[in-house]
């Protein structure tokens, strides 16, 4: 992943984990590239519910992850993930955690 790319990823993890409206779409988004069979895929009719600065970084990690040969996560922000899916989906977490 290039800098540019990662920069627009860390703001989209920042984003996501506020308590916003924007910040609901951006964890949706980023959940279902951690897994969307578990938890939920992202309806692109979110884009326009975002602002285009986010927008654009959504279509920058996009692209980045269309022009991979093989599926790709991105396991060095696990913790940041983690938080995402314990804020967002409360009762998958919580699950998770039973079964540790």
């Amino acid at each position: 992943m290039d800098k540019t790319t990662r920069a627009a990823l860390e703001r989209l993890l920042r984003m996501a984990r506020s308590d916003t409206h924007q910040a609901r779409r951006v964890a949706n988004f980023i959940l279902a590239w951690w897994n969307a069979e578990s938890l939920g895929g992202f309806d692109l009719a979110d884009l326009f519910a975002v602002d285009t600065a986010i927008a654009s970084d959504m279509a920058l990690v996009f692209g980045h992850i269309a022009q991979l040969s093989n599926a790709e996560y991105p396991t060095e922000y696990r913790a940041d993930i983690e938080a995402i899916i314990a804020q967002w989906r409360p009762e998958i977490w919580a699950r998770a955690e039973e079964a540790v």
